[in-house]
């Protein structure tokens, strides 16, 4: 991503933010171009409104935005609202923290211009005092990485890409991989992720990543992403308006490779496992059937009843390695289910946990960074619309159950470690329409708040 955070230096423009409790006084009190411009743009101190205020050589000179009520966040909308140079806050309101402004503020500049003529020209800001700008430049890159890894399509974001991403990042750490791909994953027992994703191109073969880093004797941290890198439905097919945004189906494997970059860069004293198993869901004359019956890492036997429900098929094989690893915490991110839309839409993001003091640490991070998380039951009542005639278990909930997202939870528990805590994120990773600093495309979501979490765990 284009740099847009800089060392503080002379000649930045000022962006002062104005409470609209404030504004009748303040522009009483502003010279008379400054009262004018107001007046014509109805500037009135609103979230939202962004006044720019040109010098005498037409250039700007200062910047007016409304309050924000306490939301660091809402300066996202920024960088899109203003011309290329470099600025500054002047001042912040007690109730924004600077560095989750500058935070803000990088996550709002983000542009996926990969296929179009590239500006290099944005809008900078001068990273204000006390605020480690390293800090925020590792989370706004990990963001970024991830938000690229969403919006490419899937012919140039599949198995291996992903794999070559996870390369990267491990050299960048200094971090140990191992790659196992195709035949290999029924060798080393990944029989479900084998299944899902035997029906790819060879070029296209399934496999499952492992990163580790950390000191063995710390306690072990274990990040799971799901890595459908194009979700077809299999035999089960989907429609062409259900297929069309399928290329974020590997959403989850680049939230945990983005919040594996968060942990690493930090240095937070974790023994950190990443597992992500990555497969295109394909059709093919070896594709899994509706009525197969796979094996697990874990053993337990699963039968298929809707081939399009493979993502937590694939998820069961590296839950089963992650709890071999005996975790203190684990983490898994995915983009399971359209029942979390249905139920919170697309900016809320479930999560499930048995946990009542994560669940409780997740809550009030996801408040303080503004990432929106709400926690959902793990309800025992449903566990046995899972159940099989003919295996432990069936991978499509009966229909009596209703609720998608939490069955998919349910299943996801069998196979979770019974060691530490586990919590599931069935997030979205899009925005499906544009609205001010959050454009349509890729979105980052959860990870800000639990990294806040892990932060405060393992500093």
């Amino acid at each position: 991503m284009t740099e847009v955070l800089i060392e503080a230096k002379d000649g930045c423009v000022p962006i002062q933010i104005v409470d609209e409790a404030a504004a009748q006084a303040f522009l009483q009190a502003a010279p008379a171009l400054v009262r004018g411009l107001a007046g014509q743009s109805s500037f009135t101190g609103k979230a939202g409104q962004v006044l720019v205020v040109p010098g005498d050589d037409g250039a700007p000179a200062r910047v007016l935005v409304g309050g924000s009520s306490g939301s660091a966040m809402a300066l996202r909308a920024l960088p899109a609202r203003l011309p290329a140079g470099d600025y500054r806050f002047e001042a912040l309101p007690s109730d924004i923290e600077p560095a989750q402004a500058t935070l803000a503020w990088a996550l709002g500049a983000y542009r996926f211009d990969r296929y179009k003529k590239k500006d290099d020209k944005a809008p900078r800001l001068a990273v204000p005092a006390g605020v480690d700008r390293d800090q925020v430049t590792a989370m706004a890159h990990a963001c970024a990485l991830a938000r690229d890894m969403v919006n490419t399509p899937a012919n140039d974001m599949g198995p291996l890409q992903i794999e070559t991403i996870a390369r990267e990042i491990a050299h960048h750490f200094g971090a140990t991989i191992s790659v196992l791909v195709g035949a290999e994953l029924l060798a080393d027992n990944y029989p479900a992720v084998h299944a899902v994703g035997r029906a790819a191109d060879p070029a296209r073969a399934p496999r499952m990543i492992e990163i580790g880093w950390g000191d063995a004797k710390a306690p072990v941290l274990a990040l799971i992403g799901k890595g459908v890198v194009f979700d077809t439905g299999g035999l089960d097919l989907k429609p062409s308006a259900g297929m069309r945004l399928m290329k974020k189906d590997m959403g989850g494997a680049a939230h945990a490779l983005a919040l594996a970059r968060m942990v690493m860069a930090a240095g937070l004293k974790v023994r950190l496992a990443v597992l992500v198993p990555v497969v295109e869901n394909a059709v093919s004359g070896d594709a899994m059937r509706p009525g197969d019956v796979l094996s697990s890492r874990k053993g337990l036997t699963i039968e298929v009843g809707n081939t399009d429900a493979e993502g937590r098929l694939i998820l069961a094989d590296a839950l089963a390695r992650a709890a071999e690893l005996e975790p203190q915490l684990t983490l898994d991110f995915a983009t399971l289910t359209g029942a979390a839309r249905v139920a919170l839409g697309p900016q809320v993001i479930p999560f499930y946990t048995d946990d009542d003091a994560l669940a409780a640490e997740l809550a009030a991070a996801a408040e303080t960074v503004e990432d929106a998380v709400w926690r959902m039951p793990l309800w025992r009542g449903y566990e046995d619309a899972l159940d099989s005639e003919i295996a432990d278990l069936a991978n499509d909930p009966a229909g009596w159950a209703q609720a998608g997202s939490v069955t998919a939870a349910l299943f996801l528990k069998r196979f979770a470690p019974t060691m530490g805590s586990w919590a599931h994120f069935d997030v979205f990773a899009w925005n499906p329409k544009s609205r001010p600093g959050f454009p349509l495309g890729a979105e980052v979501q959860a990870i800000r708040a639990a990294f806040a979490v892990l932060k405060d765990r393992f500093s």
